[in-house]
């Protein structure tokens, strides 16, 4: 199947998250390459909400197969209006556009269309699986449930997250936690504050603290430094009263060296005077594969063909399913690389270059080729 044509078919089904409503779309995946002769399962970790695991050989020689993920929820359209039709699949001057065409269905079609044409060759070798889940944007909760299921997600050798790169290899990503911050005070009237306690003051003197915060941790030499972001804050319910809560949620984005469960410690001490708990809602550990292993060095050269240079080492700063796939496959070695262009994740007028979805096709095929011979 032609990999732009699929693109446009993802784009054109909505599961923007929330809700998500991925069902359809993983059925539709899923489907096709069942009738590719894949073995296909799904699973829901809630309605609507499906992933679907595909394999294909089951191993030779002693090597696992190899893996491909990607998410198939988008994030909401936002408030500016869209020039193109969020779920058109227009193109226009090369362009592919489309809510969820960078980030990422333009990954999952080229990696199903490189794995479909390759099917003949795929069952001589070690085999391959492919992984397309649900809810990736609010947390990897898709993959996270497929890890909970013994023999859901098979046994994996190696791991390529279709996510978008401009189809540069990267070798890893930050981790994230995502934190809930409460304050409590006491209610009393607007005109007689002196008799209450102000939640909001008290958030608002907790924000200025966060934005000063060290994390006295020296710099990854890729990843670079821990950041912190404050993006939401609410308190009050009604002007002419003292409001007696306050909620903030912040955004957390970690290296490797970085242990997340002494960091909420320490941020808890840090802001003990103003909030009374700090609960993390997301929690995800960064991904790092050494560039110099042999498979990535590979990869490297591979693609120099298409790039037209060899890749250098870089990785990324915003989470994938890696987070919770690498772990579950017990910590094989992971690269991140997809046709998106990385700066249009979530933006409006999201796009797709397409001659980029067809080299990302011709990357993978000789990615599971060599995966398949070496």
């Amino acid at each position: 199947m032609d990999p732009v044509a699929l693109t446009q078919a993802l784009i054109r089904m909505n599961t923007v998250n929330p809700p998500g409503n991925e069902r359809a779309c993983a059925h539709f995946l899923g489907d096709m390459l069942e009738g590719a002769g894949f073995s296909v399962n799904y699973y829901e970790f809630a309605d609507q909400r499906t992933s679907v695991v595909a394999m294909l050989g089951t191993g030779s020689n002693g090597k696992a197969p190899i893996c491909f993920a990607g998410h198939v929820d988008t994030v909401p359209l936002g408030l500016r209006p869209w020039k193109y039709d969020p779920f058109g699949g227009t193109i226009e001057d090369g362009k592919l556009y489309g809510r969820g065409v960078t980030d990422m269905k333009a990954g999952v079609a080229a990696y199903v269309c490189a794995a479909l044409d390759l099917v003949e060759e795929i069952k001589q070798g070690p085999g391959i699986i492919l992984v397309i889940t649900a809810g990736e944007e609010t947390g990897c909760e898709g993959s996270l449930h497929l890890g909970t299921i013994e023999g859901a997600l098979g046994k994996a050798g190696a791991l390529v997250v279709a996510e978008p790169t401009f189809n540069i290899p990267r070798v890893g990503h930050k981790g994230t936690i995502w934190l809930k911050l409460t304050s409590s005070g006491k209610t009393a009237h607007g005109s007689m504050p002196e008799h209450g306690i102000n939640a909001v003051y008290k958030a608002a003197r907790a924000a200025g603290k966060l934005e000063e915060f060290d994390f006295n941790i020296a710099p990854h030499k890729y990843l670079g430094r821990n950041t912190l972001n404050l993006g939401m804050m609410s308190g009050g319910q009604n002007v002419n009263s003292v409001p007696d809560a306050a909620e903030m949620r912040v955004d957390i984005r970690t290296i490797p060296a970085t242990d997340h469960d002494r960091l909420c410690e320490g941020l808890r001490g840090y802001l003990k005077e103003e909030i009374d708990t700090l609960v993390p809602f997301v929690n995800l550990h960064g991904v790092w594969t050494d560039p110099n292993k042999v498979w990535v060095q590979r990869v490297f050269d591979l693609s120099a063909k298409h790039l037209g240079e060899r890749p250098t080492v870089g990785a990324l700063p915003f989470f994938t399913d890696a987070a919770a796939l690498t772990p579950a496959y017990g910590q094989v070695q992971t690269l991140i690389l997809g046709p998106g262009e990385t700066h249009m994740a979530h933006q409006t007028d999201e796009y797709c270059m397409v001659d980029r979805i067809y080299q990302s096709v011709a990357m993978y095929k000789d990615i599971i080729h060599d995966w398949g011979t070496s």
